[in-house]
């Protein structure tokens, strides 16, 4: 489909208008700068609960819970309140050269008591970017202090989401994310994406797929050189590649391929922590144990940035052996455990616990699973897939065999269109339409999103017809 007129529309809103201003002043993230040019952006002006309304009134249901992170919803007073008072008390403090406050080490200790792993420390980032480049820098830095200094590579995977700065956007295994930016930087692999209905060969069983894709991560090891390779980082459940779960049994065989070289396992939990996936992490939803994790998103639900890296004790104590040596440890950001971002974030942990929300994620989840996998028969869906209230439809052209729709047919984004015009936030990526709405969502707005999202569907199958 031919692009739109870079300047179609910017005649059509008032100079002083939102719209305007947006096209005139911003550089926004992942977005087809072309395209918005053309468009001009949606305001979303106003939220409450697990629903946005826009400046001309238009209410949607939030199926993306953001980006992926608004677990408790939108328009929480008590966090308000939190972030308020915390503000008045200490709106800054610093965690460098000893400093330290309240709530930063509370939520800390909260975390070590949610994990699902023996976890020792806990450093604070703002965002998943900078705890997964914080993750690649502990592990160089660890494999010096003890006497490892060439195993320093880290595996990631093709469709694996991992963050956009130079490091974490390298682990990133999605090609927009690399191309023009000159990124994949050395010393960073990628090896299969874990999807068997679109990787799988023919003929393929899903346990020969699982052995197949373990066997290349093993050559790719020996290949290089175990002691070469300091780890490898998953996410439990793919996000923004595709919400792609890997089937049954790869993380187990993984892990202990992992285990048998010697390579940690770092867990990035941006998406699937805290309650996403039915279990408290990904990491136990999907049966595998961790050395490290990265942390972000829903460890506030995004009522302020903040991120989180944990570490087993032994590697604490490795930095500590060569402190003599090294003098400083030099790594940390200016907002490092910010204080009022971590008392929301305490907060937020602590009301998930009182309202016992990771199993009313779990029991409304298997409404959404219900009802995610109705759409299995629908022309136009080649597979259904997802954990918890984590899902996606895949759009294909034909069912049997598999046959993809063009990129440039643009059918997922025109699904994604479709279903905002239908009152319902989605993704598409590529042409898989994702949902993860708010772990707070009733059983009956489960049903309202899914009519929502049929809506468009139809819609996106009589265009296509």
């Amino acid at each position: 489909m031919a692009d739109a007129p870079v300047n179609a529309l910017h005649n059509e809103f008032p100079p002083d208008s939102i719209e305007a201003k947006d096209l005139a002043h911003l550089l926004h993230p992942t977005t087809h700068l072309k395209h918005h040019a053309a468009a001009g952006p949606t305001v979303h002006e106003r939220a409450e609960g697990v629903y946005l309304w826009d400046n001309q009134g238009k209410q949607y249901l939030e199926g993306m819970a953001g980006l992926w992170c608004t677990a408790l919803g939108y328009g929480n007073a008590e966090l308000a309140e939190v972030a308020a008072a915390q503000m008045k008390q200490l709106s800054y403090s610093q965690l460098f050269a000893g400093k330290t406050h309240e709530s930063s080490v509370l939520l800390a200790e909260k975390l070590k008591e949610i994990a699902p792993f023996e976890a020792g420390r806990v450093f604070y980032g703002l965002s998943g970017s900078d705890a997964n480049d914080t993750q690649i820098k502990l592990m160089w830095y660890y494999n010096n202090a003890i006497g490892r200094p060439e195993k320093k590579k880290i595996i990631s995977r093709r469709r694996g989401y991992h963050g956009v700065t130079v490091a974490s956007g390298s682990l990133t295994g999605l090609p927009p994310f690399h191309k023009a930016f000159d990124l994949p930087i050395p010393g960073v692999l990628h090896t299969d994406c874990p999807h068997f209905y679109s990787e799988g060969s023919s003929g393929e069983s899903e346990t020969q797929f699982v052995d197949r894709i373990v066997n290349n991560l093993e050559d790719l090891i020996l290949k290089e050189g175990a002691d070469t390779i300091a780890a490898f980082i998953a996410e439990p459940i793919l996000g923004a590649g595709g919400v792609i779960v890997p089937p049954p049994g790869y993380y187990q065989k993984v892990q202990a391929l992992l285990e048998q070289y010697d390579i940690c396992f770092i867990d990035d939990e941006v998406i699937c922590g805290f309650g996403r996936t039915g279990q408290a992490f990904g990491a136990q939803t999907m049966g595998f144990t961790p050395t490290t994790m990265s942390v972000a998103k829903a460890v506030s639900s995004a009522y302020l940035p903040l991120s989180a890296v944990l570490i087993p004790e032994y590697m604490h104590e490795a930095f500590l052996s060569v402190s003599d040596e090294l003098g400083v440890f030099g790594h940390g950001f200016t907002y490092s455990g910010h204080p009022v971002c971590a008392a929301v974030a305490l907060r937020n942990l602590e009301i998930m616990q009182e309202q016992d929300l990771f199993t009313h994620a779990a029991e409304v989840g298997e409404v959404f699973q219900q009802r995610l996998a109705g759409f299995a028969e629908h022309p136009l869906v080649g597979e259904v897939r997802g954990a918890g209230l984590l899902g996606a439809a895949e759009l294909v052209k034909e069912k049997e065999p598999r046959m993809p729709f063009k990129p440039s047919e643009g059918v997922g984004a025109y699904c994604a269109s479709a279903c905002q015009e239908a009152g319902l936030i989605v993704r598409a990526m590529g042409d898989a339409v994702a949902f993860c709405p708010p772990l707070i969502i009733t059983e009956a707005q489960v049903h309202e999103m899914f009519d929502k999202f049929a809506v468009g569907l139809d819609k996106t199958l009589a265009w296509l017809r």
